[in-house]
C-alpha cells in the first residue's frame, strides 16, 4: 500500500521523540541537576513536564500512523477520522511547545545554572558536607571546574570538588559548560519539534485526502456490486 512508507516515517518520528524524552529524563546530567534542585526552582517541573509531554506526543503519533494505515487497508472512514484526530491532537500540542521554547528561550538554561549556583554557594559557605558531594558529582558529569566568582575565594572549593587532574584556573567554567551543553541539546529538541510539526501537518492533509477518497469511492479499490443483465 502506498501509505506504508508514510506510516513507517511517522512511527520512526514517534520513536525518536520517545527516545529523546527518555534520554532527557534519565540522562546523567539532567537527573543529577533535577535531584539537586529545590522545589522553588523551575527546573524540576520543566524536567518532568518535558518527559511526560514527549511520551504522550510519541504515543499519539504512533497511534495516528497505525490508524491511518489500518484505514487505508480497510477503507474505513471511521479509522481515517480517528487518525486525523490524533494528528490534530499532536499538532495542538506541538504548537504551544514550540511557542513556549521561542518565548522562554533561556528559561531552561537559567534554571539549571541557578541550581549550580545554589549548590556552589552552599559549599563555599561550608554549610553542608552533603552539598560538597553533589557539587563534585556535577563537576565530574560536566567535566568542568568551579566558576568565576566576584568573591574571589573559590580556590578552596574547587580544590575539594573538581575532577582529578584539573588544576585551578585551567578547568572549564561550569556555568559556561552547562549553558553550552543545554544550548546544543535544546537546539536539537527544537529541530525535532519543527520536523514533527511539518510531518503532522502532512499527516492531517494525507488523512483528509484519504477520507474524501474513501467517501467518494475514488480510491483504487472501488466498492460496489455489479448485476449482470
Amino acid at each position: 500500500c502506498k501509505s506504508f512508507p508514510e506510516t513507517l516515517l511517522f512511527q520512526l518520528l514517534g520513536l525518536s521523540i520517545a527516545t529523546l524524552s527518555t534520554v532527557t529524563h534519565y540522562g546523567l546530567h539532567f537527573t543529577l541537576m533535577s535531584n539537586v534542585s529545590l522545589d522553588s526552582n523551575a527546573y524540576r517541573v520543566i524536567h518532568h513536564t518535558a518527559f511526560y509531554f514527549g511520551i504522550c506526543l510519541s504515543m499519539t503519533l504512533i497511534l495516528a500512523a497505525l490508524l491511518s494505515s489500518a484505514a487505508t487497508v480497510r477503507e474505513s472512514q471511521c479509522l481515517t477520522a480517528m487518525g486525523f484526530f490524533c494528528f490534530a491532537l499532536a499538532f495542538c500540542g506541538l504548537i504551544p511547545a514550540a511557542c513556549w521554547r521561542y518565548t522562554h528561550s533561556t528559561e531552561v538554561e537559567d534554571s539549571m545554572m541557578d541550581v549550580y549556583d545554589f549548590v556552589y554557594e552552599e559549599v563555599r559557605r561550608n554549610t553542608s558536607s552533603f552539598r560538597r558531594h553533589e557539587l563534585t558529582a556535577i563537576h565530574e558529569a560536566f567535566l568542568c571546574c568551579g566558576k568565576h566568582s566576584p568573591f574571589g575565594d573559590t580556590t578552596n572549593v574547587e580544590n575539594k570538588t573538581c575532577p582529578p587532574g584539573q588544576v585551578h584556573g585551567e578547568g572549564q567554567d561550569c556555568l559556561q559548560e552547562i549553558q553550552d551543553f543545554l544550548k546544543k541539546h535544546m537546539d536539537f529538541v527544537f529541530s525535532l519539534l519543527g520536523i514533527a510539526i511539518g510531518l503532522t501537518i502532512y499527516g492531517m492533509i494525507l488523512t483528509s485526502f484519504l477520507w474524501f477518497s474513501i467517501h467518494f469511492s475514488s480510491n483504487l479499490y472501488r466498492k460496489g456490486k455489479y448485476i449482470l443483465r
